[in-house]
């Protein structure tokens, strides 16, 4: 096993889970980093990939980065992920964000 194939499989060795209890508290496994966060939007990276999460009131309850877990209050609108399947919409929002 090469160096990139051992890195692959490390990456989806944990967990990712989302569970989403009626619009207002978000649990997330499985993430790598909180890239960036205000009370509409946060970029988290997860071993799935980035994952976005848009709303109102978002406010950050719980962060565990040795587990890798996640908690978030508030009302959401979207979940979405980006990777690289999806890079003219990642350039866009990326670009957006680093302005």
């Amino acid at each position: 096993m090469n160096y990139y194939e051992q890195q692959s499989v490390n990456r989806t060795e944990q967990e990712h889970t989302v569970t989403v209890k009626n619009r207002k508290n978000l649990e997330i496994t499985g993430v790598k980093e909180v890239d960036s966060f205000d009370n509409e939007e946060f970029l988290l990276e997860t071993v799935m990939g980035y994952l976005i999460i848009r709303g109102q009131d978002l406010q950050l309850k719980n962060l565990d980065v040795s587990d890798g877990l996640v908690t978030i209050k508030g009302k959401v609108y979207e979940l979405s992920y980006v990777d690289e399947h999806h890079q003219e919409k990642a350039k866009g929002f990326f670009s957006k964000l680093f302005k």
